[in-house]
């Protein structure tokens, strides 16, 4: 149905608050050269120019944005005739991309509240599914999710705008919705998910009446798209903050929604070894990322369903299904379950299952096996992720080790000591040889895996180099 509400976000009146330039930290210096440029030409042809949302947050807060984003009452067509580098995207909203060699600034006109007939908006069960109706800064800045991401930089006199009491927040260190939260949940689901990641990224707290809305509507979420979660997943624990991001999801009872397996295993018992294993993963995930290191979705989803695989695969055993098969099965099942709320690209479910079928393999140290594992193609990934079980276990720190030293050592002295060695008890209860990949039954999905095995050697992982 078509929506002419005169207000999407609820009772919001604005109220303007000019921050003169003396009065805040941003400088030219630490804005692209790319959104500069695209500012004062803006403002050259008579258009008004901001610099808007979470660029402008960090700079106050005096990080380092990597992307800068435009807002302006210059229409997308308007802004395509000053670029000749300049492409429109989207249906949902419209926006214009004005490239620069490798940086794209994103341009979008002011949105607007009410829609008169002439614009083009289209809501369903209160979720806008398009919206493309353009307003006032007054309207775009009420539109917007968080009072501190609807702070807009002036390029016309370098002043900070405020229409919605970002600036309190920012130095209250608060996450507020801009509206009535239950209203903007229910327009965008993902907003709740999008509220515990900035506030584990910023240090803020959310606001008690923000966070209120969860209990009730957290199951909105399994209504989102699969992959619209795949991509908030990234941002939540891949971009240097997931520790704090999965503890905020878990104390909001959130991850739940979009991890559910993963919850079960924290409440089993062994929770409390799967438990260390997530925080080490993510802990050792953050490191890397601050380090400017590689990381991969694949070693994150590993720990994430770890517990959920070991769990089926000690039920399938328990009704009679050999190892082998049961680590198969378990796989398989895990994974169907996760892409029903998250979705995993291929590349990636193959790296992950590589992972897991690997690890009952460190455990059988006779010299033919040891050397096959050695040599295969996901040995890092999988031998990483045998650090952080044996950091969360202690039992496995001998098997750990004495994969460590296999790795350094001459090869024919370890041929050597493999010869007659007997392999050691199971540290662990993946006792049986590693699961063989039988074919796949999911519609092509098998083309592509050695794609995968060559595009990580094993260094991109959560832990270790």
């Amino acid at each position: 149905m078509n929506s002419t509400e005169a207000n999407l976000v609820g009772d919001v009146t604005p109220q303007l608050r000019v921050i003169a330039r003396a009065d805040h930290a941003i400088s030219r210096k630490n804005i692209s050269n790319g959104a500069l440029r695209v500012l004062y030409r803006l403002n050259e042809a008579g258009y008004a120019a901001f610099l808007v949302g979470g660029a402008v947050r960090d700079l106050l807060l005096g990080g380092h944005p990597k992307d800068f984003d435009v807002a302006t009452n210059a229409t997308p067509e308007q802004i395509r005739s000053l670029f000749r580098n300049c492409r429109l995207i989207g249906r949902r909203f419209r926006l214009a991309h004005v490239v620069f060699g490798r940086e794209i600034v994103e341009v979008a006109t002011f949105r607007g509240s009410s829609d008169d007939g002439s614009g083009d908006r289209h809501v369903v069960d209160g979720r806008i599914v398009r919206d493309n109706v353009y307003g006032t800064i007054e309207e775009d800045a009420v539109r917007r999710d968080f009072t501190v991401n609807a702070l807009y930089y002036d390029i016309a006199d370098f002043s900070v705008r405020d229409y919605v009491g970002g600036m309190r927040d920012l130095e209250q260190r608060t996450m507020r919705l801009i509206g009535d939260p239950e209203l903007r949940y229910r327009e965008d689901p993902v907003r709740m998910l999008r509220a515990a990641r900035l506030a584990a990224k910023l240090g803020f707290s959310i606001a008690p009446e923000a966070a209120a809305p969860f209990a009730q509507l957290a199951p909105l979420l399994r209504d989102a798209a699969p992959a619209r979660l795949f991509d908030e997943t990234l941002k939540l624990f891949l971009a240097g903050h997931g520790l704090a991001g999965f503890r905020t999801l878990e104390a909001h009872g959130l991850l739940a929604e979009v991890f559910p397996s993963t919850v079960l295993g924290l409440a089993g018992p062994h929770g409390a070894v799967f438990r260390r294993l997530l925080e080490a993963t993510l802990h050792s995930t953050d490191e890397r990322v601050r380090a400017d290191k590689g990381v991969t979705p694949a070693f994150l989803f590993a720990a994430l369903l770890w517990q959920p695989v070991c769990d089926e695969v000690q039920r399938l055993i328990a009704h009679g299904v050999d190892a082998t098969s049961a680590w198969v099965q378990a796989s398989d099942q895990v994974m169907r379950a996760q892409v029903e709320r998250v979705a995993i690209p291929r590349r990636f479910g193959f790296a992950i299952e590589d992972i897991w079928a690997l690890q009952p393999r460190f455990e059988q140290r006779v010299r033919k096996r040891v050397f096959r594992l050695l040599a295969h193609p996901r040995f890092r990934a999988a031998y990483d992720f045998l650090l952080l079980r044996a950091e969360a276990d202690p039992a496995l720190a001998e098997l750990a080790q004495w994969w460590t030293e296999a790795q350094s050592v001459d090869q024919a002295a370890l041929a050597e000591r493999l010869t007659t060695a007997a392999p050691p008890p199971a540290a662990t209860a993946a006792t049986a040889d590693a699961p063989r990949r039988k074919k796949r039954r999911r519609g092509g999905r098998r083309k592509g895996a050695r794609d995968a095995s060559a595009g990580d050697p094993g260094g991109q992982t959560g832990a270790g180099e």
